[in-house]
């Protein structure tokens, strides 16, 4: 299936196709077997319609199993649905048929109905997001540490600290000389990761890297390290570019971000300070538990 079924919907969406699949080949072969458990007269009419019907599920199961955009596929199942819907309303008003069998089959056919939409609008949804248009996008923030630039430099540069005060930032390894691989926590226990190039590095004063060709991320950024006015340390400023994916990698990062990436960064280097100064990082209730709590210290800090 195409990159845009993820997770549950793509389970979903298999689930439904050998469901269709399945129970169009009853309908085919049992037509009467099946119109007695609905609570339809077992007539030769009937079963002629039963067996059309089921002949329409197995099409559609197939579809959806096959192909790699199922959605047009899915919606015919909707379809389907709605006549075995108008169907079942008949029987419910024949005084032949069992009413209570009909009317536990039409609250079987409301369900799978509704889980044929619900997958899908999901589709539909993913796919736009795939074929969306988005715009570059550029954010240069910048943060006084009281530490020599010499320090903080280092720190920067040995980027395996880098998820010590990056938020979502799992894990940077080195994979090469100038190359670097990259791991974001990502909700459902999901990862997004990518590999970096080390573009130009100034020792004590500038690093510039790059993600490589073919990343699921598409960025780009420099950190600079300058003495700041009046011996107080170091003026760091940073500034990253890039391209916000689509579909289902985008809408991830939307929502483990949570926030605009300018306020997240900006985040990333108050905890940098707070790290480089202190040696710890001090948390509050209202950043370790859940819900409304009062900003207040922890007795302890975390130490790093």
């Amino acid at each position: 299936m195409a990159s845009e079924q993820n997770g549950g919907i793509s389970r979903l969406v298999a689930g439904l196709g050998w469901f269709s699949v399945g129970l169009g080949l009853t309908e085919m072969i049992a037509p009467g077997t099946l119109a007695r458990i609905i609570g339809l007269p077992d007539r030769g009419k009937n079963r002629a319609w039963t067996r059309f019907y089921g002949a329409r599920e197995v099409a559609a199961g197939i579809g959806i199993l096959s192909q790699s955009k199922p959605a047009p596929w899915l919606w015919a199942r909707v379809a389907g649905d709605a006549l075995d819907l108008a169907s079942l309303g008949k029987t419910l008003a024949n005084d032949e048929s069992n009413r209570w069998k009909a009317g536990l089959a039409t609250a079987a056919v409301a369900g799978v109905t509704a889980l044929d939409i619900l997958a899908a609008k999901a589709l539909n949804e993913a796919a736009e997001n795939d074929g969306a248009v988005v715009e570059d996008v550029r954010v240069v923030r910048t943060i006084i540490i009281d530490r020599p630039p010499e320090e903080v430099y280092s720190y920067w540069r040995n980027f395996e600290n880098l998820p010590r005060f990056m938020k979502h930032l799992e894990s940077v390894r080195s994979i090469g000389e100038h190359q670097s691989h990259w791991v974001i926590r990502a909700p459902g226990g999901k990862r997004i990761e990518w590999n970096a190039e080390l573009e130009h590095d100034e020792t004590n004063r500038r690093i510039v890297w790059r993600s490589l060709p073919g990343s699921d991320i598409d960025h780009a950024g420099w950190v600079q390290f300058e003495r700041a006015p009046g011996d107080r340390g170091t003026l760091v400023k940073v500034e990253v570019n890039y391209t916000p994916p689509g579909g289902v990698i985008g809408s991830t990062l939307a929502k483990l971000f949570g926030q605009t990436p300018g306020l997240l960064i900006q985040e990333n280097l108050r905890t940098l300070k707070q790290l480089l100064e202190t040696g710890e990082i001090a948390k509050s209730d209202a950043s370790i538990h859940e819900g409304m709590h009062p900003a207040q210290p922890e007795p302890e800090s975390v130490v790093l």
